[in-house]
């Protein structure tokens, strides 16, 4: 053999390697998700390399800015077109920037944002050796209890470490809800849920409930997260691809060449179907819906609240952003198949969470049953498969986010010796003790319960209306009487408030810092202004509710 002969395999054999595509980022669409990344790596450092005195300022400042400049890329990125006419996939089709896609992420950002104040706050809990305290455990690793956790005390230790946790939280939310294929989509999952499940963990009063929390959802969502990787699997089994655009054009026949390996898989109709469910499963456990809804009181009532009030807003805008890409960008084709499914799961989310809450005597408990119920009537929305639904399902989203935080924000005030106060019997008279923060706390819960001129009403409406045009009529007869049994047990909360007599060892009202004033202030102003001119919000959700294909 001549060494011509020899070279001329060399160079045959090495020609396709050299067809490798440098990826292809377009950094400005995805500035959002990468300035959250990148202050989560920032965090991380801070906590590393700055004293510990300074840190907690650092660690506030740092989120803050990134908070407000990823929002800003949002508000640009609309602006100059992305979220109707240049919207499209980027990022070698794993990311969609979208109408959709953009309004979540600026409801999550604000969310965060808001969530942030109630995190930072500091002036609730008496001062503990001269050191302000926050909600969070002094040293996380330290058995509760123990000596190790007292010297913690002593020595003025915070948790600085839920920042950062948090912004790598609101990083997978922002993928979330636009994430193209479903690897993107798993991933983004376990990114916005690891730091929850640790952030469940640390709170400083009531420790071992607060870590039976964590346990119970790391647990429950392990397994939540295993049934979408294997509906991944099956998936992407059927289709070839994990590709969202792909699996559509495979479900409805219209996919140009048939790869011969996969002709057997793509008329398997059972990979289909199992892989569909497995998948959406895994989202309406992030959503806590019935019958997945099982860790939602648990890990709402043992969680630092803050930490609450941040996981029950934006996760479940995220979770319902990843939900309506999935049935409205992969399945069209499969809605005679889901739909009756969807029905089923909403009626029994709706009276469930309503009618449990009924028998509830701990106010966080009370709103984990409420937000189930909220999912039930969201879930009407996305069963409407109409622009309008769409449209719908986002308005609510951003209405009920800013009142859930608000209304976790009150709890955080009420507190006695023990820490805060979440049995209803010591809330009795608080309207009495404390009348603007009960009046406020009202506010919230009539927004709820969706009494005209609050957003829940507006929301509420938005959602029914789409149904009912969606030809999904006897949902919304459910979804009415649901809401009138949930309006029972939040004025038998209003009531207790303002027509009781206060306990003479009852609970003080804490006053807190600027901070949860803020968060506070944010939640009233959204309520009243979306319920009193909703409009423009719903035409900005209705423009915003194309998504891109």
């Amino acid at each position: 053999m001549s060494t011509s002969a020899v070279h001329s395999l060399w160079t045959t054999a090495a020609e396709p390697i050299s067809k490798i595509d440098t990826p292809k980022i377009e950094y400005g669409q995805l500035s959002p998700v990468l300035i959250i990344v990148g202050a989560a790596v920032v965090g991380v450092l801070i906590e590393a390399a700055v004293p510990r005195k300074t840190r907690y300022y650092a660690q506030v400042f740092g989120a803050v800015v990134a908070l407000v400049a990823a929002f800003a890329a949002v508000v640009a990125l609309a602006a100059g077109g992305y979220a109707t006419t240049k919207s499209g996939i980027v990022a070698m089709g794993a990311i969609a920037v979208d109408g959709p896609a953009l309004f979540l992420q600026g409801t999550i950002l604000l969310a965060g944002l808001v969530g942030l104040f109630t995190f930072a706050e500091r002036r609730l809990d008496p001062e503990a050796h001269g050191n302000r305290v926050d909600s969070f455990a002094a040293q996380a690793a330290s058995v509760p209890g123990s000596d190790s956790e007292k010297a913690a005390v002593k020595a003025g230790f915070t948790t600085t470490e839920v920042f950062p946790l948090l912004m790598f939280a609101v990083a997978g939310m922002l993928v979330f809800p636009a994430a193209n294929d479903l690897l993107t989509l798993f991933i983004a999952l376990e990114v916005l849920s690891l730091p929850l499940y640790l952030m469940c963990a640390l709170a400083r009063r009531k420790r071992l409930m607060s870590q039976e929390a964590a346990v119970k959802y790391f647990l429950l969502g392990a397994f939540a997260s295993a049934f979408t990787l294997f509906g991944i699997a099956m998936l992407y089994g059927y289709a070839g691809s994990v590709s969202y655009a792909t699996i559509a054009q495979v479900v409805d026949g219209t996919v140009p060449e048939v790869n011969p390996a996969l002709a057997d898989t793509m008329g398997n109709d059972a990979l289909l179907l199992i892989g569909s469910a497995m998948i959406v499963m895994g989202l309406l456990f992030k959503v806590g819906a019935v019958p997945f809804h099982m860790w939602t009181p648990d890990v709402y009532q043992g969680a630092p609240t803050p930490v609450t009030g941040f996981m029950a807003a934006a996760t479940k805008v995220a979770a319902f952003g990843a939900l309506l890409r999935l049935l409205y960008v992969v399945l069209p084709g499969l809605r005679w198949d889901w739909r009756p499914v969807m029905w089923g799961v909403a009626i029994v989310t709706m009276l469930g969470g309503a009618i449990i809450a009924i028998t509830q005597t701990d106010i966080k408990r009370l709103l984990a049953y409420s937000s189930i119920a909220h999912a039930g009537f969201i879930l009407a929305g996305v069963i409407a498969t109409t622009p309008d639904g769409v449209s719908s399902v986002l308005f609510y989203l951003a209405a009920y986010s800013f009142v859930t935080i608000g209304a976790f924000a009150v709890v955080t005030l009420v507190r006695d010796a023990g820490g805060e106060a979440t049995h209803l019997s010591n809330w009795a008279g608080l309207g009495r003790r404390s009348p603007l923060v009960a009046a406020v706390f009202a506010v919230f819960l009539l927004a709820f319960a969706g009494i005209p001129l609050t957003s829940g009403f507006a929301g509420k409406f938005a959602v029914f209306k789409a149904a009912a045009e969606g030809g999904a009529a006897p949902l919304v007869v459910v979804g009415v009487i649901s809401s009138a049994i949930a309006a029972f047990f939040y004025i038998r909360v209003i009531v207790l408030m303002f027509f009781s007599e206060p306990r003479p060892e009852g609970p003080t009202v804490a006053v807190p810092s600027p901070l949860t004033m803020t968060a506070i202030g944010v939640g009233v102003a959204v309520t009243l202004v979306l319920g009193v001119a909703p409009q423009y919000f719903l035409d900005l959700a209705n423009q915003a509710s194309v998504f891109v294909r």
